[in-house]
Formats: C-alpha cells, sequence, structure tokens
C-alpha cells in the first residue's frame, strides 16, 4: 500500500507541474508528425500538456478515487436569479381627483384614506357660484331656443349655438351628460356639482375637508387600482441577457411566507446604476383579494432560460487548466480520454457545451483531477528510460537468476 501512495503522490506533482509549463524540444523529441500537430493545434493526446493520456481504470482504482460517470444529456437549462423588491401602485392604475372650478366642499361621502371605492362612486358635494351662473345661462339659451320660429333662419341658428356652447362650458367642469339632461327637462338648478371616483381602487391619499375653498387643479384624492401590483427590484448587470418582457416570476413576501406568487417581467429599465452595477427591473403580480400591499418587501425569483435544447455535463465533470477546459470521456472500450470542449453558461449545478462532445457520451463526474493525475502518471512512467510496457499496463516479472 505505501508503494501506491507514494506513486499517487507523485502522479498529483506531476499533474501540477504539467499544468505549469510548456513543452520543450526535449518534450517534443521522439513524437510522430500527427501528435506533434496535435499538440500544436490544442487537440488532446499523450503529448497534450493540459492533460495526460488514455487512462483505463479497473473497477478497485475506480473506487478508491472516487470515480463516478454520467452522461451528455440535452435539456434546457433554468438557473434562477434572486433579488429582493418593493411592492409599488402601477402608475398607469392611479388617478388623482381634482376641480375643474372654483368651489366650497359642502359634503363628503369618502371621507377617509384607504377607503375602497368603485368607479362611479360619489365622493364629495362641491357648491360652486359659478356653477349655478352656468345652469341658469343653459336654462336661458333652452328657453331661448324654444321660443325662436325654427323656420326664423338666422335668429334660430345663434339661438341654438348659445344652448350648445351652454352644455359645452357645463361638460368641460365634468358635468355629466345624464346632469345636462335631467337640468333641461327639470329646470332645476343645482347648486352643488358631484365628483365621483374615475376608476375602482382604493383611496391613497385625501385631501378634501367639508367646508374646504378648493381652486381648479387642486389635488383632493389620489385613487389606485390595485387589482395588480408592481414589484421593482435590481438585478446585476451580468444577468440582464436573461430577463426581458413576459420572464416568468416567483415572488414570497414575509405575510404569506408559505406561499408562492407568480408574476412576470414587465419592464427593465434602461440604465445602469454606476456604482452598483444593478438595472431595476419590473414585475407586474395578479393581485386579487388585495392580499399585496403597496409599502412590502418581497423576494424575486426570476427563471431566466440559459438555454433550451442544449448538450450539458456535470459543473464537476469539466477541468479547468488555466488555458483550457477538460473532460474525460469513457470510450467503448473503457479508456478514459481527455479530451478538450468549449464550455458555456452554468447554471444548477450543470454546465453548457457548446462543442467537444456528442450527446449520450459519457463523462468522469467526479474525481476527474485524480484521474487526470493518475494518466499523468502512467504517462510520465511509459517515457521513463527501460520502460517497456504500455500506459496503465502492469510491469511484468523479471525472471530470477541465480547462482549456485
Amino acid at each position: 500500500m505505501r508503494p501506491r501512495v507514494c506513486l499517487s503522490l507523485a502522479g498529483i506533482a506531476l499533474a501540477v507541474a504539467g499544468c505549469a509549463r510548456k513543452p520543450s524540444d526535449a518534450d517534443t523529441m521522439g513524437m510522430t508528425a500527427e501528435e506533434h500537430a496535435r499538440m500544436q493545434a490544442g487537440a488532446p493526446g499523450a503529448a497534450d500538456t493540459a492533460g495526460g493520456g488514455g487512462v483505463r481504470l479497473t473497477e478497485p482504482e475506480e473506487r478508491a478515487l472516487g470515480v463516478q460517470y454520467a452522461p451528455v444529456a440535452r435539456e434546457t437549462l433554468i438557473r434562477p436569479i434572486r433579488t429582493v423588491a418593493h411592492v409599488l401602485a402601477p402608475e398607469p392604475g392611479i388617478v388623482d381627483v381634482t376641480p375643474k372650478i372654483e368651489g366650497f366642499i359642502e359634503r363628503l361621502y369618502v371621507a377617509t384614506t384607504g377607503e375602497s371605492v368603485r368607479r362611479g362612486q360619489k365622493l364629495l358635494e362641491l357648491y360652486s357660484p359659478m356653477l349655478v351662473a352656468a345652469q341658469e345661462e343653459l336654462l336661458t339659451a333652452k328657453r331661448l331656443v324654444d321660443a325662436v320660429d325654427p323656420a326664423a333662419g338666422e335668429p334660430r341658428r345663434n339661438a341654438e349655438a348659445t344652448l350648445a356652447s351652454a352644455r359645452r362650458r357645463l361638460a368641460y367642469w365634468d358635468v355629466s351628460p345624464e346632469q345636462i339632461e335631467q337640468l333641461e327637462r327639470t329646470g332645476a338648478v343645482s347648486k352643488t356639482l358631484s365628483l365621483a371616483a374615475p376608476v375602482s381602487g382604493v383611496v391613497l391619499e385625501k385631501n378634501a375637508l367639508e367646508g374646504q375653498q378648493v381652486m381648479p387643479g387642486m389635488r383632493l384624492y389620489r385613487v389606485a387600482d390595485l387589482t395588480s401590483v408592481w414589484a421593482e427590484g435590481e438585478v446585476f448587470e451580468r444577468d440582464l441577457r436573461y430577463l426581458h418582457e413576459g420572464t416568468p416570476v416567483h415572488l414570497e413576501v414575509e405575510a404569506y411566507p408559505s406561499e408562492h406568487l407568480m408574476g412576470r417581467v414587465a419592464f427593465v429599465y434602461p440604465t445602469v446604476d454606476q456604482r452598483t452595477r444593478t438595472t431595476r427591473v419590473r414585475v407586474t403580480i395578479p393581485n386579487p383579494g388585495l392580499r399585496l400591499k403597496p409599502g412590502m418587501f418581497a423576494t424575486v425569483f426570476f427563471d431566466a432560460e440559459i438555454g433550451r435544447n442544449v448538450l450539458t455535463v456535470p459543473a464537476e465533470a469539466v477541468l479547468a487548466t488555466g488555458e483550457r477546459n477538460l473532460v474525460f470521456v469513457r470510450g467503448d472500450n473503457g479508456v478514459l480520454e481527455p479530451r478538450s470542449v468549449v464550455v458555456g453558461d452554468r447554471a444548477a449545478g450543470r454546465t453548457v457545451i457548446l462543442d467537444g462532445l456528442r450527446e449520450g457520451e459519457r463523462v468522469v463526474a467526479a474525481a476527474n483531477f485524480l484521474v487526470d493525475a493518475e494518466s499523468r502518471l502512467r504517462v510520465g512512467a511509459a517515457a521513463m528510460p527501460g520502460h517497456q510496457h504500455g500506459a496503465g499496463a502492469p510491469p511484468q516479472p523479471q525472471p530470477e537468476h541465480r547462482h549456485d
């Protein structure tokens, strides 16, 4: 057992030395033209400086080294990207309620922040002397039209134009067509104007009090539709290529720790923060029951598709030498041959292979460094003067000479 341990340590030393030096003229002496060409082109072979030659291991040797095999497989590789985000009210669903006429708040129907409102629901009654005057002008124009003979020509057209102008004026102040029709039908002037909720949602802000004087453009309510919400977080720029509109997203919030909520990427911001090297990403999440509240924190998991139907191997199967990437492929004859490969992205413990392997081939998935050291050891032993055996062949017993 002791000589075996010494040989293994010597093999590891040879592996480290082989990765650190370049082939000299002495190394290339005795090579065939094919071997020399393979070495110059970087193809694996017995003279490959990034790995030893092929090696055949017995089952006891495989168990001792901990060698395991895995097939080269095709699969769709998904890489999870995790970030922390905060929940926001969606901007398209936020509406401000503002008057377009000067007046006084006579009555509030929605008096507290946080109330839920329906589209068209009355929020307040606004008394405006200007509104009263505009209604009286409309009624006067209506009576004038009724009094002028339709065959009067120009006077009739002027009266109808005045009536249309009075109607437009009220409409510009958000008086509904139904209210204008009722005014013309009944002739009853209303001293107040009702402001209604433009969307169904939740009152995020309320700046209205009974008796308060208001001016045109003053924000009295801010209402948000929260049937869907936004979650915004930041991802590193190296992950941007995997994110696009429609990418599925999983979310977890502290309020519902056992639930996985689903959403999709809605927008990737076009700028990168120069300090953090991150970009903001916006996610849209359905919010039935209004369970997600603006201001909440959420953990967001992006399901980034690295590749569809790509060749992959276990990440441990790739041996990086500093100059190239190697894998040991198990041939039909049981020989483990080092092979250079071109690798792609890595995710979920798998590495994408862009070139160098075929689907179905079996590669060393564990202890490949020890396999590399063993192959170097045997190549080195085969190159020693007086050695007459191939790599991996056990020495033959020599006949004993006795002198009587």
